[in-house]
């Protein structure tokens, strides 16, 4: 089961520690590369598999005025943290004196006298202390004052792309899920709690759930999408649409699905909305037929879009 410990604790004895640290946001495929050698690696030493993360986020102290989304909940994290086999994470207040600590009292307080680690797995462009100062040589000079061996990781590179979650959040917020998908190594997705909608979609035979959408998490851009729809241990092929309905007079915006081929109340319960292919913009349109017709053409082609997921992607 996953340790989780909030700030520094000076009795907590750890076997052998190997740590990585970031924010870990997404769950990428770089983060599951580098999260399986920090697990590999401490279970070849019977250590103690380490995550050291912040809360909050860092830009959310130096930069306080950048609106920064996110791709996973807090929740989301931890359970991805558990997924890999990681064994402890540990939550530092990020707050102005945390920031203000020079590369060699971050290096020698918290990673050698608090966390006391053997081993330390970064990316090799990883920057610490105030004002990103300490870079991956400075930490590897720290280690060896410290005792710790540090060991640069080379980052994920997929068809010209580095694997990050800034790019990752970029080519959702332009509507390009497909190569987030492969950027990811799943489909993104967002979970909330199915609300009452207008039964506008009910009205003309495409019954939608719909979910609020979380004010801090990205997200595509208006329109419809492929898309599948996680209830559970169930995963249903599903149509999404993210807007505010404009043929019916602009509404709230909120994200709706239609679940294909399968019918379900799912009021007041969570699902999780994966968002799989572009299938077209918000329209406003002359009349409900009109949209139920686009609505089938769209569904046709979201079809085909499903067909297309590789298999193993979650």
């Amino acid at each position: 089961m996953l340790k989780v410990t909030r700030g520094l604790c000076g009795e907590c004895p750890r076997a052998y520690p190997v740590a990585t640290i970031g924010n870990f946001d997404g769950h990428h495929l770089g983060h599951r590369a580098l999260l399986q050698t920090v697990v590999e690696t401490a279970r070849k030493a019977q250590g103690t598999a380490l995550v050291l993360t912040f809360d909050p986020h860092p830009v959310k102290i130096l930069a306080p005025r950048v609106d920064l989304r996110f791709l996973t909940s807090p929740e989301e994290k931890l359970a991805h943290f558990e997924a890999a086999g990681i064994d402890e994470v540990v939550f530092l207040d990020f707050n102005p004196t945390f920031a203000a600590m020079s590369p060699d009292q971050f290096a020698g307080d918290i990673l050698h006298r608090s966390l006391t680690l053997s081993e330390l797995f970064v990316g090799n462009h990883f920057a610490f202390g105030k004002g990103r100062t300490g870079r991956i040589d400075d930490l590897m000079r720290l280690g060896g004052q410290y005792g710790f061996r540090v060991h640069p990781m080379t980052p994920v590179m997929i068809g010209g792309d580095v694997v990050s979650s800034s790019r990752i959040r970029q080519l959702i917020q332009a509507g390009n899920v497909e190569r987030a998908t492969t950027l990811l190594g799943r489909a993104y997705g967002i979970r909330g709690t199915v609300v009452h909608g207008m039964q506008q979609g009910q009205a003309m035979g495409w019954p939608t759930a719909n979910l609020r959408i979380p004010a801090d998490r990205v997200v595509p851009p208006d329109g419809v999408y492929a898309a599948r729809a996680v209830h559970g241990i169930q995963i249903h092929d599903a149509i999404a649409y993210i807007g505010t309905r404009p043929t019916f007079g602009a509404g709230e915006r909120l994200i709706e699905v239609n679940l294909l081929d399968q019918a379900s109340d799912l009021y007041g319960q969570e699902i999780t909305v994966q968002f799989v292919a572009w299938v077209r913009g918000d329209d406003t349109f002359a009349s409900a037929d009109e949209l139920s017709k686009q609505i089938a053409r769209d569904v046709e082609q979201a079809r085909v879009s499903l067909r297309r997921l590789p298999q193993g992607v979650q």
